[in-house]
This record gives C-alpha cells, structure tokens and sequence, in this order.
C-alpha cells in the first residue's frame, strides 16, 4: 500500500488507473481505524480495482469544546490495518493541505434540511464540515463508489443528498453497522470509555432493540419513546436525543411502514449514536 500526503502525488498516482479505465473507491475515514473501518474497505474492494482510504482529522466537523485535540492519531496502526484490508492507496494530507487559506475563509457546503435536527441540532455547523470535507476529497480522488458506514445514518444521508444535488457520477453505498459481541456499535470513540463505562455501553443497543419491539409489539410511539429514554438515564446515559423517523429522516407519517430509530448519548467522556431500522405493523 502506498502513503501520499501531497495532492499533486495523489493525482498524479490516480492518473494512470484512471486512464485505464480502472474503477475507483474512496473509504473516507478520521484514523484511529477499527473493524468497521475495515468493513469498510472490504465492501470497496468488492466493488473496485483500485480502492484508495483518507485519513484526515478534520477540525471544521469540530465545534468548540469537541474533542478535535484528543481524537486518537495511529497512523501507524491504521495503515497495517488498511494493508491488511486491501487498500490500495492512503491519503493522508494535513490541515494547510485541504484548508490554505484558514476555516474561517474557506467555502463550504451546507446540506439543508437532512442536516438540521439529531446530531445536526446538537453539533450547530457538524455536517457543514463532513460536505465540505467530503466534496474536497470527491473532487481530488474522483471515485466512481464511495463508502459509509451506516452507523452515521445522518451523515451517509448528507452524502446521499449532496451527490444526488450537485449531480456527481458517484455511486454511495452504506455499509451495516460493526457490532462487539455484546451489541455496541463500534467507534474510534468507544476507546474513551473506562472499563465500568464499556461494560455500560451496549446498554444503548439494547434500549434502542426494546424500543423497536415496543412499537412492532403496537405500543404508541410517545409512550413508548419516553419509556426508552427513561430506560437509557437509569442504564446511566445522559440522552441527547432518541427518534423515530422515515428512512430519508423526514418526519414519520401516521402510514409509514419502514422507520429508523435514532439515539445519541452521552456516557462519561463519550457521545455515542445507534441506530436501528424496523418496519412497523399496518
């Protein structure tokens, strides 16, 4: 695998595969690399020839008083991990690199309406940072797939709207959530966690799987929303927040059948989010 934190070397190491009409991927990523990362990679080797990864902390996702100084950097990690994978290509380039003039000056892209509320509400200006960042990495790499993971449900449905808007010849595929064995979804930040607060943690998974069977069983949504949110304060989350939408996010209509249930929480050091699709009984 090969390391490139130029954008003319990135280029210039694209342009040859493109030109033979090989197929592209792009798995953008943060570091500090887990199996759903790799999961990731795997699902873009399936579908390209050449399958390049980002690494980039990107400080414009991160609002005042986030945790954009302490998200965990293993470089070195990651790119055994990503060897392993079968990645074929790292970028890796630095804050100067993507942003040369400074944040506060450079364009960005905003996503509305699929932006706003859950952790858009929570983190005002977030997904503003991830189309930004995103659409810059679109434009250097020119992938013909792109790949998410699922677990960031809000944010693969900011990518969506933003290819299907600005009209990119990209195909996005989200990639079911990586879970440990004892149901959490996994997360470079689950590592923020103590032991006590780890064993904690999939308690969120299980609030959000008795929420899905409150609703399939014929319980009111309200109820049963305000039961799953005492459940998740006395399991000892502070909730953030915990919804029930359409799949696209949009409001649920008195006849929708397929939904998501969404959650954000705090516990300790670390907001954690899930997820959970069901469809509900007529």
């Amino acid at each position: 695998m090969n390391t490139l934190s130029d954008i003319d070397a990135l280029r210039a190491a694209l342009d040859a595969p493109r030109r033979q009409g090989q197929r592209i991927a792009l798995v953008p990523t943060m570091g500090n690399l887990h199996a759903g990362h790799l999961a990731l990679v795997e699902a873009a080797r399936q579908r390209a020839d050449l399958v390049v990864a980002t690494i980039f902390v990107n400080p414009m996702q991160f609002g005042p008083g986030e945790d954009l100084d302490a998200y965990p950097r293993t470089l070195a990690d990651d790119q055994a991990g990503l060897a392993r994978a079968g990645c074929d290509l790292l970028f890796t380039p630095d804050t100067a690199s993507l942003y040369p003039r400074g944040l506060e000056t450079h364009t960005r892209i905003r996503v509305p309406e699929v932006s706003e509320g859950l952790c858009g509400g929570s983190r005002p200006g977030h997904f503003d940072g991830v189309a930004t960042v995103v659409s810059i990495l679109f434009h250097l790499v020119q992938p013909d797939v792109a790949c998410f993971g699922e677990k960031d449900y809000q944010q693969l449905a900011v990518i969506r709207r933003l290819v299907n808007d600005l009209h990119l010849p990209i195909e996005i595929v989200g990639v079911p959530i990586v879970r440990a064995d004892d149901g959490l979804a996994l997360s470079s930040r689950n590592g923020y966690l103590s032991a006590a607060q780890r064993a904690q943690a999939p308690g969120l998974y299980r609030t959000l799987c008795e929420l899905r069977d409150a609703l399939l069983a014929g319980e009111p949504r309200a109820a049963a929303i305000d039961a799953a949110l005492l459940r998740l304060a006395e399991r000892g989350f502070s909730p953030d927040y915990l919804e029930v939408r359409a799949p696209d996010l949009s409001p649920l209509r008195s006849d929708s059948r397929q939904a998501v249930i969404l959650a954000a929480a705090q516990l300790g050091p670390a907001r954690l989010i899930d997820n959970l699709t069901l469809t509900l009984p007529q």
